[in-house]
């Protein structure tokens, strides 16, 4: 229980600070550029510590129809909408809006999972919506706002929650085999958009040099994924196979602390005292949602036997 709990926030830490090198990322190079180097490294880093026996990889004789129901949540859907909202608003917006994650999966377990919410999840629910609906509002008046980017958000949003579900179920596979082949897949459709992209631009020769002749888009890569890709979704996954997908999810609050304040110290963005009270709402809004003693579910035991078909 220690080390799933350890895993998940370690987790929400490392996905807080993916904000910040994103965004910087993306005001240089476009959009499925990032995200083709991105997975690219990330599928050689699993490949390099499988071969060294760091982590084990096994795929053969298992059914892979589960894990590609992942890999077309996270990352097929959930990174072209992330990448591009962080793109139109700021790190700190994306973090905060990004944090209503766990409830939309309560909400979406509610439906999915035939699990009803309790009196205080719902009350929960209703005060991060205020949270949301007051950070809307304070952006909706500054020069700054971007509906689209808003918008993007949460689709990336209800896709996170999809992830967490689907995860949950597929609790036949190890958190190694998931993340393998979500990289992969991510890999190889994200490549592909990007050579397109390219080719068309008649930039490919750039394209494949890139991480090669601008250190500081290598520096962005390397983190976002190995530290951000493959060790974070290792201990997400890992943590949600542990300890449940409700614990897990909310933990991913530190993921909205660390990317306000990665956002704010080392990017500059403003951040208003009701912006500030809009995400202390969403916040408070997420723990309340699943402060949950074990009888309503909150075992991990229990949550297993839910949520395997």
């Amino acid at each position: 229980m220690i080390l799933g709990t350890a895993a998940s926030a370690s987790a929400s830490v490392l996905f807080g600070l993916s904000f910040m090198f994103t965004k910087q990322s993306v005001n240089e190079v476009s959009t499925f550029t990032l995200l083709s180097w991105c997975f690219l490294f990330s599928v050689a880093a699993m490949l390099i510590f499988a071969a060294f026996g760091i982590l084990p990889l096994h795929l053969k004789g298992k059914d892979l129809k589960p894990l590609l129901l992942i890999a077309l949540i996270q990352p097929l859907l959930y990174y072209p909408l992330e990448t591009f909202g962080i793109a139109l608003t700021t790190s700190s917006e994306s973090g905060t809006v990004l944090a209503c994650v766990p409830i939309v999966t309560i909400i979406l377990s509610a439906l999915v999972l035939k699990e009803p919410p309790t009196k205080l999840q719902v009350i929960s629910i209703l005060v991060s919506a205020a949270g949301v609906i007051i950070l809307v509002l304070v952006k909706g008046m500054s020069v700054s706002f971007n509906a689209l980017g808003y918008l993007l958000l949460i689709g990336a949003m209800l896709a996170d929650s999809l992830f967490v579900i689907f995860t949950r179920k597929a609790s036949d596979h190890g958190p190694t085999e998931k993340t393998f082949v979500m990289s992969l897949v991510g890999a190889v459709v994200f490549t592909a958009v990007a050579v397109a992209e390219h080719a068309a631009a008649g930039t490919l020769r750039e394209f494949m040099l890139l991480p090669f002749s601008d250190m500081d888009f290598l520096s962005s890569i390397l983190y976002l994924s190995v530290g951000g890709s493959v060790i974070a979704f290792m201990l997400c996954n890992y943590g949600i196979s542990v300890i449940g997908a409700t614990r897990s999810s909310s933990l991913q609050a530190l993921t909205t602390l660390v990317s306000v304040a990665a956002g704010v110290i080392f990017l500059g963005e403003p951040f208003s005292p009701l912006q500030g009270f809009a995400t202390v709402l969403i916040l408070l809004g997420v723990y309340g949602a699943n402060r949950m003693d074990t009888k309503a579910g909150d075992d991990p035991q229990i949550s297993k036997k839910v949520n395997t078909p």
